[in-house]
């Protein structure tokens, strides 16, 4: 699936994405847009003595509760990204939603984020390609059709059944349309109805719709995966093996322009803690997994369990490279689905700084696809 440069320069969200993006946000904290993270048992310690970056007080950084952040989980848990920071504070906040998210950027509440592609797509956009940046990458897989295999035993059988996806207008919901329409069933994009009925449901709400039998399955990343395989689901289809090389874009990191242009030290500091970080987790596997499981239980109260946690890290690639081609593919598929008109993604990435940080560390430069600023 190459990326080709779309000519066309309407940048208007049809009503699905504009409704994605005002619904009501899942976990609310004085920021008004995600919960407020506190010190505790990670290794976030400013020395008395640090420096602060360009004299900067703070800078705010948002991630989900999700393993596809992994290195927002594990960066701040063992304190990479506030080591490069120095005396400039790394305040964070979570969200379970791609929009509020967004929101949070474009209001200031947070300068930096992990986040899935479409909304960073929806983002762009919607705001004539002046809100935010795609800075870099972070994961690449993670998601996965999971079946109740009493009522569903082939992908054939798909159809006529109840699929949830995390939310109208995300990226697995746009994934699924696109698989769905590829299948050729027919789906409404907003109200979910056809051929197969799209449930939008909340990640933290799926495995006890599947396991009171209100859904018949579930696209969805991980960890909400593997926890319905630990509830007798079956996978049935993992969306890698829809990709070229088995690679597409999970997780990007995005700035607000404003921050970008005003702190460009503090944004390759924060990319040099998250280059350093996707290097570690690389080489310890086992213990960047159990790291990631400790700020999941900081960040949420509940750990996950060894059945869940240890399918889903496996399924996850983390990687600095923002996989630029596939961004644009999924673009088309959100467009397909008619949940977006043709979009001009042009300048959505500035991979200057990041390119700077893995030259550094003697790493290979990573592409834009032809879609970075000029």
């Amino acid at each position: 699936m190459p990326a080709n440069r779309s000519s066309s320069r309407s940048t208007l969200l049809r009503r699905g994405i504009a409704v994605a993006a005002a619904l009501p946000l899942l976990t609310l904290a004085a920021c008004g847009y995600g919960s407020e993270s506190t010190d505790d048992s990670s290794k976030e310690n400013v020395a008395a003595d640090a420096k602060k970056i360009d004299g900067l007080d703070t800078v705010k950084i948002g991630y989900f509760g999700n393993l596809t952040h992994a290195t927002a989980l594990v960066g701040r848990q063992e304190g990479l990204f506030q080591k490069e920071l120095g005396g400039t504070k790394a305040e964070y906040a979570t969200f379970n939603a791609g929009p509020s998210e967004i929101e949070a950027l474009n209001s200031g509440s947070i300068d930096i984020g992990w986040i899935g592609p479409s909304p960073s797509i929806n983002g762009y956009t919607k705001s004539d390609g002046k809100s935010l940046r795609i800075i870099g990458g972070s994961a690449s897989g993670g998601v996965k059709l999971v079946v109740n295999p009493d009522r569903v035993k082939s992908l054939k059988d798909v159809k006529g059944k109840k699929i949830a996806t995390p939310q109208l207008g995300n990226t697995q919901d746009v994934a699924f349309l696109n698989w769905a329409a590829e299948q050729g069933w027919k789906v409404d994009a907003e109200s979910g109805k056809g051929d197969v009925s799209v449930v939008r449901t909340d990640n933290k709400i799926t495995p006890d719709a599947y396991k009171a039998g209100s859904i018949d399955g579930a696209w969805v990343p991980e960890p909400t995966a593997s926890k319905l395989v630990a509830e007798g689901g079956k996978v049935l289809l993992d969306e890698s093996d829809l990709w070229p090389d088995k690679k597409f874009v999970i997780t990007n990191i995005i700035v607000s322009q404003k921050f970008l242009k005003e702190h460009p030290k503090v944004v390759e500091a924060v990319l040099k803690g998250a280059v350093k970080t996707n290097k570690w987790i690389n080489a310890n596997p086992d213990e960047a997994k159990a790291a990631a499981n400790a700020r999941l239980k900081e960040d949420s109260g509940k750990e996950l369990p060894a059945e869940v946690l240890d399918p889903a890290w496996k399924s996850i690639q983390i990687t600095n490279d923002p996989l630029a081609a596939t961004l644009n593919t999924e673009a088309e598929h959100a467009v397909k689905a008619g949940l977006l008109e043709e979009p001009n993604l042009d300048g959505i990435y500035d991979l200057t700084l990041l390119n700077k940080v893995l030259a550094a560390e003697g790493e290979s430069a990573v592409d834009d696809a032809g879609l970075g600023v000029k």
